[in-house]
C-alpha cells in the first residue's frame, strides 16, 4: 500500500475509511474528535454512555456507513486513558484498527493523527501499525485468506508542524515495522519449511541487500573449533547445525568495539529425547523467534544507517529425538572450555547460546551484549503474555536496555540474578548442569547464560510469554517482539564511543 501525509482536514479527503484514535477519557481527545463527534449527531458520547464503545486500550469498533460522514467505514480505536498511552499503545491502536479491515478492498484509508506534543513520534507510531497490519499468518491458505487490501493510506494531521520532518517518521516507522514483519514472518515458518540450512539462506539474502558483512559457519568447522554445545542440540536432526555472523560497521572509527546481539535459532523444538507433550508443540515453530528478531533488528540497523559497530551472532539449530540425539546425563565441554552436564535436553537454547556468547566475546570483544530467547516456560509463569523478562549483570546497561524498549513501546521486566541461583546449577561430574529446581526456572537459566558471559556488560531478554499474540489480542501469529529494542540500544550505544582494547 502507499502512504502519504496530508494536512488537509480529513472530512474534506475522500475515502472508503477512516480510523479515529479515540482516549478513554470522558473529554474528547482533542477538537477533531469533537468535530467528528458533532458531525456523528453525538454518536460518540451515546456510545461511551452506553458502554458499546468506551476508548479502552485495544478496544476496535467498526461502524458502516455512519450519517453524518461521507465514508463507508469509520473504524473506532481506544487507547485507553490519554495520561497512559505510550508509543506502543497507539501502534497496537492503529494496528488493531487497520486489521479489522480485513477481507475489505480499499482504495483509501485515511487516519486521524492525534495532536500529540511529538508528532513526528506519532506519525511512527500510526506508521508502524499500518505497516505492520500488512502481515498475515495465513500464507499456507488457498482460499480465504486474511488480508488487509489498501491502495493508500493518507496520515491526516493539522498545525503548522513541517510536513518533511513528519515524512522522517514515516520513513523510520517504515523501516522498523518491515523488520519486524520479517522477523514476524520467519518465526510463523513451519519446520518442514524454516530448518537451519533454508534460515542460513535467508539470513545470507538480508545480509546482501543491506551491506552486511557475512559468514556462516558450518558443522565441520564448528566442530574443529569445539562448539561442542551446539552440535550436541543439532545431533537428533538429519539438518545440520549453522552459526550466522552478521557485522554491521556504522561507527565513523573502525575499530571501535560492536555491540553484540545474540538471538536463540531453534528451527523446531520438540524437546529431544526429553520430549515436549503433543499439547500445542506446533508453536515450536516459533522457538527460532530470537534470532528472527535479531536479524530483522540488523537490517534496521542497517537501512536506518546507526552510527555504531554491530555484531550478530544467531546459532542456528533443530532439536530432534533422532538416533544421534544427546541423552540426558551426557558432558559436554563447551566452546568456553566448561563442562556442562545435561540433565533435560528440552533446555538445549541454553546450551546453543553458551557457545555462541563465548564465541562473540573471543572474536568480537564486545563493549555490550544482549541475548534474547524464547527460553523458559518459567518466564511465562512469572510475567504472562504482557512483559518479557530481562535479566543483566551491569545495572547502568540494564537501564539502558530498559528505556529503549520503553520509548519504542516494548515492555520488559528485570528480574533477578541473586547468587542463590547459581547453587541450582551446580554438578556433581562437570562444571555446571543446564537445568536446576523448578522453582525460579528463568532466574535459573540466567544464572546458566551468564557463566558464558565474563565480564562484558550483559543482558539477556526471555521472550518466550511475548513471541506471539495470545487471546484477546487483535492481531495474530508471531509479534516480532525485541527488534524495535535492540535497534534502540544500538542508537544509545552510538552515542558513547569506546575503541578496541
Amino acid at each position: 500500500m502507499n502512504l502519504r501525509i496530508s494536512r488537509q482536514d480529513w472530512a474534506t479527503l475522500k475515502s472508503d475509511a477512516v480510523v479515529a484514535i479515540i482516549s478513554e477519557d470522558q473529554e474528547p481527545e482533542n477538537g477533531r474528535i469533537g468535530a467528528l463527534d458533532e458531525r456523528l449527531g453525538g454518536l460518540l458520547a451515546q456510545l461511551r454512555n452506553s458502554g458499546e464503545f468506551k476508548g479502552e486500550r485495544n478496544e476496535t469498533v467498526v461502524l458502516f456507513r455512519p450519517r453524518g460522514v461521507v465514508v463507508e467505514r469509520l473504524v473506532l480505536a481506544g487507547i485507553g486513558p490519554r495520561g497512559d498511552a505510550s508509543f506502543g499503545t497507539l501502534r497496537a491502536a492503529v494496528h488493531g484498527a487497520v486489521s479489522a479491515l480485513r477481507g475489505f478492498t480499499l482504495g483509501r484509508l485515511v487516519i486521524i493523527s492525534p495532536l500529540w506534543q511529538d508528532r513526528c513520534e506519532c506519525v511512527q507510531a500510526i506508521t508502524e501499525g499500518i505497516v505492520l497490519s500488512e502481515f498475515t499468518a495465513s500464507e499456507y491458505k488457498t482460499e480465504d485468506r486474511s488480508e488487509v487490501k489498501i491502495g493508500e493510506v493518507t496520515i491526516a494531521v493539522s498545525g503548522e508542524t513541517d510536513l518533511a520532518e513528519l515524512e522522517s517518521g514515516v520513513n523510520r516507522g517504515s523501516i522498523l515495522s518491515k523488520a519486524a514483519n520479517l522477523a514476524r514472518w520467519l518465526t510463523n515458518e513451519p519446520g518442514n519449511q524454516i530448518n537451519p540450512t533454508s534460515f542460513a539462506d535467508h539470513a545470507a539474502r538480508v545480509a546482501k541487500k543491506c551491506d552486511l558483512e557475512l559468514k556462516i559457519l558450518d558443522e565441520a568447522e564448528m566442530q574443529q573449533r569445539g562448539m561442542n554445545a551446539i552440535l550436541a542440540v543439532a545431533r537428533g536432526s538429519s539438518h545440520p547445525a549453522k552459526l550466522v555472523v552478521l557485522v554491521y560497521k556504522g561507527a565513523e572509527d573502525p575499530s571501535e568495539n560492536p555491540i553484540a546481539f545474540v538471538g536463540k535459532g531453534v528451527t523446531f523444538d520438540s524437546g529431544g529425547i526429553s520430549l515436549k507433550p503433543a499439547k500445542s508443540m506446533e508453536e515450536m515453530k516459533a522457538d527460532k523467534a530470537g534470532a528472527c528478531s535479531v536479524l530483522g533488528a540488523m537490517q534496521a540497523i542497517s537501512k536506518l544507517g546507526i552510527k555504531a559497530n554491530v555484531v550478530a551472532v544467531l546459532p542456528v539449530v533443530e532439536n530432534l529425538p533422532g538416533g544421534g540425539a544427546q541423552r540426558p546425563g551426557d558432558v559436554i565441554r563447551s566452546f568456553s572450555g566448561k563442562t556442562i552436564e545435561v540433565i533435560n535436553t528440552d533446555a538445549e537454547g541454553r546450551l546453543i547460546l553458551a557457545d555462541a556468547l563465548s564465541y562473540v566475546r573471543k572474536e568480537f570483544n564486545p563493549r555490550r551484549l544482549v541475548d534474547i530467547a524464547t527460553l523458559t516456560g518459567a518466564c511465562v509463569v512469572a510475567l504472562g503474555h504482557i512483559r518479557a523478562g530481562l535479566f543483566s549483570n551491569d545495572d547502568d546497561f540494564c537501564t539502558d536496555v530498559l528505556e529503549a524498549a520503553d520509548r519504542c513501546g516494548e515492555r520488559l521486566w528485570r528480574l533477578p540474578l541473586d547468587q542463590e541461583y547459581r547453587k541450582e546449577i551446580e554438578s556433581q561430574i562437570a562444571d555446571v548442569k543446564n537445568v536446576g529446581s523448578r522453582w525460579g526456572g528463568a532466574s535459573i537459566a540466567a544464572k546458566f547464560l551468564e557463566e558464558f558471559v565474563g565480564d562484558t556488560p550483559w543482558c539477556h531478554i526471555d521472550i518466550a510469554g511475548v513471541d506471539l499474540f495470545r487471546e484477546k489480542q487483535a492481531a495474530e501469529g508471531p509479534t516480532g517482539f525485541g527488534v524495535r529494542t535492540l535497534v534502540e540500544v544500538a542508537i544509545c550505544c552510538s552515542q558513547h564511543s569506546e575503541k578496541r582494547v
